[in-house]
């Protein structure tokens, strides 16, 4: 009998090369590891794999080749298991084959720049709702690149796509990832993903990329039991075998404390960045990763290998990647995730901030019963980790926030009637606080056109919506470019400095003063009236002497034919102190409107 020799090629999963396919799967209790598939004719037993160190089994195979089929055949004793690859990178069905696929793309000799995190404004996309029609299949990435020239008008940067891991069926979410490494095939798979990043470049658009390493499956899991071995009745080698195992969305927390499963995570994390380019992660969950009820100061049952895949990961990105960025959505606001990891950190660049989109969710409802709370809008402007005002990513939507039955902030504020004037006005309010407060921005699809049902993975969005509120998608545009500061005249917006100096109780009046180094076409000051008053002539400080023109007034009647156009002019300062500013000025301010201020030279 021919003795079977182990791949002298590195890597796992299936690595094509000149001499045929080498296959690698971990596989520690096995007995003997075929790999079958139509490079074969589907024997059970002509290709062997030969059992490497550590629980790892290899082979070359010189008749497979990129766009074969195929799976793994495992003997534990009695037990005969058919497996898809852990590390397929192309599979027909989440529940059907793997297919050996190159990875190496040509990406024709193009650079991207990702840019710094003050600059980012972030657009969360979910593929299957994005740009698709009612019924039949769900929408795909060549579909969702139809749109890029839109977002691009709309003036974002980024784009957070939400999970396009392989997952059962073809309408998810995508928080069930079933192969890690395989693009849903629903989606347009891998070949599809190269091209949404790569045109996404080309329109200069960053791609962050949403991971799913807190819990994998549950539904069609090749991973549970892989080689046949478990404990407890649990999920076997990928898995915990006792109580660490338990997560809100099934038995099936990976076990960080083994090293094949925290390189199988890795080797993921890194994937990503290396081959299709993408320009940083969202980590899903992490609260989850690091303790197992996903609270913090609970030692109790906190996961400190958790805590340490974190930080491992992050540290190498960081040095192989130093552009890509890191988000955590661990919504605990816990310092630690975005501390440096010498200082004990994980390492994440930012994290959702859930400070923010609740208060100013519940502070922008309330509105219309007048039960303002101003301290609560200024701690949403004012938090930051480690004393950084861009370690956090706010909102007041995301696919938490507007799905379940739980609603879109307009039809929040006027249940059944989103575009009404009060709905118009007071989530056009909270834009103006999410686009002016320190922090990385971020807005759920149709956000910007009063989208209105509950977000669910069979809704696509109503792009009707663009037209019917083209005012306010000039709205958002317009916030945007001032958030950017791509006009030149608001400089401080994407600057460190805050002061929330005019904080009226008594009339609901706020103002905060944003600066980067200071001076003309730096200094911005926003002023929110967060009352169905009109306040004119009314007096508060400023930071400087001259001339303080209006960038933006959010009950301009080109946003809405619904909005005043209540005429708030241009201001002219008297060196009078006042609110702990050198100058006092009079302003001029419609009901639930924002002005955003700056100086020319």
């Amino acid at each position: 009998m021919k003795k079977i020799l182990p791949s002298s090629y590195p890597g796992m999963g299936t690595i094509p090369h000149k001499n045929g396919t080498t296959f690698r799967v971990w596989a520690p209790n096995a007995d003997r590891v075929y790999v079958t598939g139509s490079f074969n004719n589907w024997s059970d037993t002509d290709n062997p794999l030969a059992k490497e160190s550590d629980g790892y089994w290899s082979a070359d195979v010189p008749e497979a080749k990129p766009g074969d089929q195929y799976r793994y055949n495992i003997n534990n004793g009695p037990q005969l298991l058919s497996r898809m690859d852990p590390y397929a990178t192309e599979v027909t069905r989440s529940n059907g084959n793997a297919v050996i696929f190159e990875l190496d793309f040509d990406w024709g000799g193009t650079e991207f720049k990702m840019p710094p995190p003050n600059e980012l404004v972030i657009y969360e996309m979910h593929i299957g709702t994005f740009n698709d029609s009612p019924g039949g299949s769900p929408g795909n990435l060549m579909k969702a690149i139809e749109k890029f020239p839109y977002l691009k008008a709309l003036g974002i940067n980024t784009i957070e796509v939400m999970p396009v891991m392989e997952f059962r069926g073809g309408f998810s979410w995508g928080y069930n990832p079933a192969l890690i490494f395989s693009i849903e095939n629903e989606y347009g798979g891998p070949k599809a993903f190269k091209e949404f990043v790569h045109k996404a470049h080309a329109h200069g658009l960053a791609v962050i990329f949403d991971v799913v390493y807190n819990h994998f499956g549950p539904g069609d899991l090749s991973l549970w039991r892989f080689d046949g071995w478990y404990e407890n009745d649990k999920g076997g080698i990928y898995f915990y075998n006792d109580w660490k195992s338990q997560t809100p969305w099934g038995d099936t927390r990976p076990d960080y404390g083994r090293d094949a499963v925290c390189r199988y995570i890795r080797d993921n994390a890194l994937m990503w960045l290396e081959k299709y380019r993408v320009d940083g992660l969202r980590w899903d969950a992490t609260a989850f990763i690091r303790n197992v009820l996903g609270n913090n100061n609970d030692p109790q049952h906190d996961i400190p290998e958790g805590w340490r895949l974190m930080q491992r990961i992050n540290e190498e990105i960081n040095n192989r990647f130093p552009d890509k960025i890191r988000i955590a959505e661990d919504i605990r606001n816990n310092p630690f995730i975005t501390k440096a990891i010498p200082e004990g950190g994980a390492g994440f660049h930012a994290q959702w901030d859930a400070l923010f989109v609740k208060q100013i969710r519940k502070i922008l409802s309330a509105a219309r019963n007048q039960n303002i709370k101003l301290d609560a809008v200024r701690e949403a402007i004012s938090l930051r980790f480690n004393n950084s005002a861009f370690e956090r990513v706010i909102y007041t939507e995301s696919h938490d926030e507007v799905a379940n039955g739980r609603a879109r902030l307009p039809e929040e504020i006027s249940p059944g009637d989103a575009g009404s004037w009060l709905a118009k006005k007071l989530s056009t309010l909270g834009a103006a606080l999410l686009f002016t407060s320190p922090g990385i921005p971020m807005i759920f699809q149709g956000q910007e056109f009063l989208e209105d049902d509950w977000f669910h993975d069979k809704d696509p969005i109503d792009w009707s919506k663009k037209d019917t509120y083209s005012g306010i998608l000039r709205l958002y545009q317009d916030l945007i470019k001032l958030r950017r500061n791509l006009d030149g005249k608001t400089r401080g917006l994407l600057g460190e400095n805050l002061n929330i100096y005019h904080l009226n109780t008594a009339d609901n009046m706020l103002a905060f003063h944003r600066w980067h180094h200071g001076g003309p076409k730096d200094d911005v000051v926003i002023v929110v009236n967060m009352t169905n008053k009109i306040r004119s002539a009314y007096r508060m400080g400023l930071p400087r002497l001259g001339q303080w023109r209006i960038r933006f007034n959010s009950d301009w009647h080109g946003y809405d034919p619904s909005f005043s156009n209540f005429p708030s002019r241009d201001i002219h300062t008297d060196k009078i102190e006042r609110d702990g500013m050198p100058c006092v000025g009079e302003i001029n301010i419609a009901p639930y409107s924002t002005l955003v201020l700056s100086q020319d030279d």
